[in-house]
């Protein structure tokens, strides 16, 4: 498959047929608070319902189901920060194959928990993503079984489309996303999707100050090594493989990138939580938080904002309330 932003659309529209049965599909909400607080029409699309508590099943799933029975029969191998890990390992049990999980010594308890929970082999490697990545191709290629990359791989970027899709259905006439960035996946799904139904809607893409790789390699021009400091969004933290496919279609179709600060992570989180009642992680707070930052300057757009899971433990949780 091609890595233009057309054809990543156009496979979004088959990958929704083909992982359907296996979803939920995810409510998107008109949020009144934050729609009060940026004086225009907020929705914010309520990904953390998605099986597995979060989007990256999508691209999981459609990655697994695209193989042949017979080359996942002994397995596939992936590498994760967690919430990919989760993704894929559930993808497994629905082709009943084998999952090999690779990840950062790092890597959320709790979202490590959940792999194995699914039955995945979690096995921790190196203390950046990029590492435990280059691990995790090296496994298949030395045991011949196919990789299923967290995002630099268009049959991922497909899967992870199909929100934008059910946005376009979701939200009466939608000018604006705003999306949380890591290795640029699900950006490069949403936009290529978005884009290619209005080119006129507006597409934001948002990271951590304490881990903006992607943000950085953007105005650099080509993906670079950057460290990475603790993060309240683990699920976009570390670097970026040197080759990913996600780099030209955010180069391409993102019309804006923002950084946002563990303080305002932490405080979009809580008002969030405490208003909606729904636990979201750090990666949702950080495109909530893009939002709160732009306020009135989002007025007169329909604005869809991506909350993209609730992958998060009570430590993490204690975190974010100790940077109020």
């Amino acid at each position: 498959m091609s890595v233009t932003p057309h054809a990543i659309a156009a496979a979004s529209h088959l990958a929704a047929a083909r992982i359907a049965p296996h979803l939920t599909v995810t409510p998107s909400r008109r949020i009144s608070w934050l729609s009060a607080h940026c004086d225009t029409d907020i929705w914010v699309k309520q990904e953390y319902l998605q099986h597995t508590g979060s989007f990256k099943l999508r691209g999981a799933l459609n990655a697994v189901l695209s193989l042949s029975a017979d080359a996942r029969r002994n397995g596939v191998v992936s590498a994760s920060s967690g919430n990919h890990g989760a993704g894929v390992a559930y993808a497994c049990q629905i082709a009943g194959c084998r999952a090999t999980i690779f990840v950062p010594e790092h890597a959320s308890p709790t979202k490590v928990a959940a792999m194995r929970r699914l039955g995945a082999d979690v096995r921790h490697v190196g203390t950046d993503s990029v590492v435990s990545e280059a691990a995790a191709r090296a496994h298949a290629i030395e045991h011949d079984i196919p990789y299923v990359s967290p995002y630099n791989d268009p049959v991922i970027m497909a899967g992870q489309g199909t929100v934008a899709i059910e946005m376009l259905k979701q939200i009466p006439m939608l000018s604006t996303v705003i999306v949380s960035v890591g290795g640029g996946g699900l950006m490069a799904g949403i936009a290529s999707v978005v884009k290619a139904y209005n080119p006129n809607i507006r597409v934001i893409g948002a990271q951590p100050i304490q881990s903006a790789v992607m943000v950085e390699s953007i105005r650099a021009g080509h993906i670079i090594e950057l460290d990475s400091d603790d993060t309240l969004s683990d699920g976009t933290a570390g670097g970026i493989e040197a080759d990913t496919s996600t780099f030209e279609p955010y180069r391409q179709l993102v019309d804006t990138t923002m950084l946002v600060s563990e303080a305002q992570i932490a405080r979009a989180m809580t008002t969030y939580i405490d208003a909606e009642h729904h636990l979201i992680e750090g990666a949702a707070g950080v495109a909530l938080a893009a939002c709160e930052k732009l306020g009135s300057a989002l007025r007169g757009q329909v604005v869809g904002v991506v909350a993209c899971g609730a992958g998060i433990g009570m430590n993490r949780l204690k975190d974010v309330y100790t940077l109020l």
